[in-house]
């Protein structure tokens, strides 16, 4: 008897382009059929979800007939009320065996494995969610040991099923070296490392498949099953051009006013433009250094440019545009780090071609790296090289350590690299826009974020 398998992984809220993989999956689907989705479906920089508390995001899943979902680091991100929201339901279960609340109890409506029964062959389908502990923790999560696990999924359902699937959002390297440690397990649809499989890979026994991301591609994994699982085909089928399924932009444009809604109500009003720029200094990024400085209390502040996709207008501000100008999940995060350190990062700033490289990183929703922005320090500089930076009155020590306050993305050295180099590390729970919607209507913030700190001489 021969099954087939859709699947994706990654879609990250690519809307558009799953509306096109909806239509390719009703196209495929037949009895004997599983649609599945690896994680990381959901990225709550997408207004709709954010308006929706993730409920657009199920409905879309379930138009499209899918039958389960792995919990990825970005279902978890928004925290366990939203994660609850999502989970509440019925019809489209949430896989996820090793993701569990901080006392180690289960999380009200997540399902650690499913039985789903296709002419009567019976598949096993078991969920694994990422290792990210610490950030998990401040949101009251915890990740188990993911192959203790997956084995007592295996011990609990023995003579239960006859086909097993690891829905997994871990990450290549880890379904690797599980498909190469563990026994049982038959076929991994994996998630996470965003790579794009030309042919599925077996490893050992088991056959792993990966779909890329964004919604670009639909995985097609197709074998035989007489007792084992023979004759394995897998491709990845680009949707560029295939058509836009109706009742799924249907069902986009009615979350969309409902989010909207609910979003767009004025939080408050600001009586100037916050205009911001990628290479020159601008002042809702230097109001965003000034404001994790204020919350974490340090010495400096410093936040990249390019974590703010935008400027806002005077007038009334939404928790809408919020989310549309600072959408990138990343929290404010306390570090020490030597005075070397920060002014290799800061003459690194100065080359508006550096400014302009790819932001991509962890957590990052924008495009470009952009400037250092400063906080409680002045640079002067000629354009070219750093001549003087004065931080508390003094010249910065190249050999002490300062407290800065940033974000994990800088904290981790993602494109300044000498940023890397810190100690004492904390994060905040909330994320940036949070912080920024808590500063944004304070006039004296507002009149602070106009004075430049990069003086040119």
């Amino acid at each position: 008897m021969r099954f087939k398998i859709l699947h994706t992984n990654d879609v990250h809220s690519r809307f558009e382009n799953f509306a096109k993989l909806t239509t390719k999956i009703k196209e495929l689907k037949d009895e004997n059929t599983l649609v599945l989705d690896a994680g990381d479906y959901h990225d709550f920089k997408d207004v709709m979800l954010q308006g929706t508390s993730g409920k657009a995001g199920r409905e879309l899943l379930l138009e499209a007939g899918y039958e389960a979902i792995a919990i990825g680091n970005n279902e978890a991100f928004e925290g366990l009320d939203t994660l609850g929201f999502m989970v509440k339901n019925d019809c489209l279960p949430f896989l996820s065996c090793n993701l569990v609340k901080l006392d180690g109890s289960m999380i009200l409506g997540v399902k650690r494995s499913i039985i789903v029964t296709k002419s009567g062959v019976r598949f096993l389908i078991i969920g694994t969610s990422p290792n990210f502990k610490i950030f998990l923790h401040l949101l009251g999560m915890n990740t188990l040991d993911y192959k203790e696990q997956i084995q007592k999924e295996l011990s609990d359902n023995k003579g239960k099923y006859d086909i097993c699937i690891l829905l997994s959002h871990l990450g290549l390297i880890e379904d690797t070296d599980i498909a190469n440690t563990m026994e049982g397990i038959d076929i991994i649809i994996d998630g996470h490392s965003h790579e794009l499989m030309a042919e599925p890979r077996v490893i050992k026994n088991t056959v792993v498949h990966m779909s890329g991301c964004y919604g670009e591609n639909l995985g097609l994994l197709e074998f035989e099953y007489n007792g084992n699982i023979s004759e394995i085909n897998g491709i990845n089928i680009n949707i560029k051009d295939v058509e836009m399924d109706e009742n799924i932009i249907k069902i986009i444009e009615k979350n969309k006013k409902t989010a909207n809604d609910n979003l767009g109500l004025p939080l408050y009003s600001i009586d100037r433009d916050m205009w911001h720029d990628v290479v020159e200094e601008n002042p809702i990024t230097n109001l965003l250094a000034d404001a994790v400085r204020d919350v974490l209390n340090c010495d400096i502040g410093l936040i990249n440019s390019g974590i703010i996709n935008s400027g806002i207008r005077k007038g009334e501000v939404s928790f809408k545009k919020l989310i549309e100008i600072c959408p990138s999940p990343l929290n404010p995060t306390y570090m020490e780090i030597q005075g070397k350190y920060i002014k290799k990062a800061l003459e690194q700033s100065l080359d508006p071609e550096f400014c302009y490289k790819d932001g991509a990183g962890s957590g990052f929703r924008g495009r470009f790296l952009g400037r250092l922005h400063i906080s409680g320090a002045l640079i002067e500089h000629d354009g070219n090289k750093i001549n003087k930076i004065i931080i508390n009155g003094k010249e910065l020590d190249e050999e002490k350590y300062y407290s800065v306050a940033t974000s994990d993305y800088l904290q981790r050295g993602t494109g300044y690299r000498d940023l890397a180099n810190n100690i004492n590390v904390r994060y905040n729970v909330e994320y940036l826009r949070i912080t920024l919607r808590d500063y944004l209507y304070k006039n004296n913030f507002l009149d602070n974020s106009y004075i430049d700190r990069w003086i040119k001489k």
